[in-house]
């Protein structure tokens, strides 16, 4: 028997109302995209399907926020053509290329490329102007020795920033402060996150692709942001640093949220991958109003190398076999796809879902 690819996770209240009222898309007032770099490759066709025609169905607005390449694919369907700018921004990051040995400067570079590739001539227009479509970024801007841009007072702020996440994510807060940029005159009523201290700023033409670029700018490996327009002034570096995969409990709005993941689990900060307790299951959040859509891990270990793409790909294996591996990937994740469009034409909403336990993560 066929594996299947793709993994559904409803919470008790969405697995209700989808049962009552099917895949409609105005069930849902937000959409999540969590850190991940290349891990995105393995959702990337997903994407084309839930931005291109699922969510196009709908008319409610609809609240998307994320960090890193989850503010980045989300940004495709602010778009004019979703699925289209799924597709350039999946090619610019596909194929890019580097040197040998590349320094910040280059990737830094290349990382902007692949930005101006997504957003086209007229992005910046069309992300601050979309009536419908409620855009929500996420950036880390670095307070004390994490103001710098590198050198040995960012190195010591990071390697405190991970020892004081060992005892407490609310450590980070001396470290950094959460800045969310929002389009709209504010942001949405359900994203008034109160786990960090936030700020948030509006998004417009003249700050939202140096935002994008700071919310995937990881320290060491990326230059960061300075200065954003409209913003606080500082360094801004990723907001994964805080919201790696994000706390679901934050989320308080009315409708459904809507999370295309990498993986069947939560890990809320960067520095909590090095902590095993703090990656929870999803039967340990409070995800009663969640969908959640990931690979099924059966199926990730039938890939070529048994996982899905990381950024370890780029030192693990020479470009040309990283891009096949990659396109592999790509090809393989139209499976997912498929899955969920078959789902949503079905007669049952719920087959092979997976109904999570009311009032999970509530002890």
């Amino acid at each position: 028997m066929a594996v299947r690819a793709l993994s559904l996770y409803l919470g008790s209240k969405a697995a209700q109302r989808i049962s009552r009222e099917g895949w409609n898309p105005d069930l849902f007032s937000l959409l999540l995209g969590a850190s991940g770099g290349p891990k995105w490759f393995i959702l990337s066709e997903l994407d084309k399907v839930l931005f291109g025609d699922f969510l196009q169905r709908g008319s409610a607005r609809l609240a998307t926020l994320g960090s890193s390449v989850g503010s980045w694919r989300n940004t495709c369907l602010a778009l004019e053509d979703p699925a289209a700018a799924v597709t350039r921004l999946q090619q610019a990051y596909l194929y890019q290329q580097y040197s040998a040995k590349p320094d910040i400067a280059e990737v830094s570079t290349a990382s902007g490329r692949i930005l101006q590739e997504l957003l086209g001539e007229r992005g910046e227009i069309q992300v601050a102007a979309n009536p419908r479509i409620h855009s929500h970024i996420v950036t880390a801007r670095g307070r004390g020795p994490a103001a710098a841009d590198a050198g040995p007072l960012l190195a010591s702020a990071m390697a405190a920033a991970a020892l004081g996440n060992t005892l407490h994510r609310q450590v980070l807060r001396l470290g950094f402060q959460r800045v969310v940029f929002h389009s709209d005159s504010r942001p949405a009523p359900g994203l008034r996150l109160a786990d960090f201290q936030t700020r948030y700023s509006p998004l417009g033409e003249d700050n939202l692709k140096a935002a994008l670029h700071a919310s995937g700018a990881i320290p060491f490996v990326l230059t960061g942001e300075r200065d954003i327009p409209g913003a606080p002034r500082g360094q801004y570096w990723d907001g994964g640093i805080i919201d790696y995969h994000f706390d679901l409990a934050q989320y308080r709005g009315d409708g459904l949220l809507l999370y295309p993941h990498f993986r069947p689990d939560i890990t809320p900060g960067w520095f909590d991958k090095f902590l095993p307790w703090r990656t929870r299951p999803l039967q340990r959040q409070a995800v009663d109003n969640l969908v959640l859509l990931c690979p099924n891990p059966d199926w990730v270990a039938q890939l070529p190398l048994g996982k899905i793409p990381d950024r370890s790909d780029f030192q693990r294996l020479p470009a040309e076999e990283r891009v096949r591996y990659w396109e592999t990937c790509v090809e393989q994740s139209r499976a997912l796809a498929e899955e969920f469009a078959a789902l949503v034409a079905g007669s049952d909403p719920l087959a092979g879902v997976t109904v999570l336990e009311p009032g999970a993560g509530a002890a």
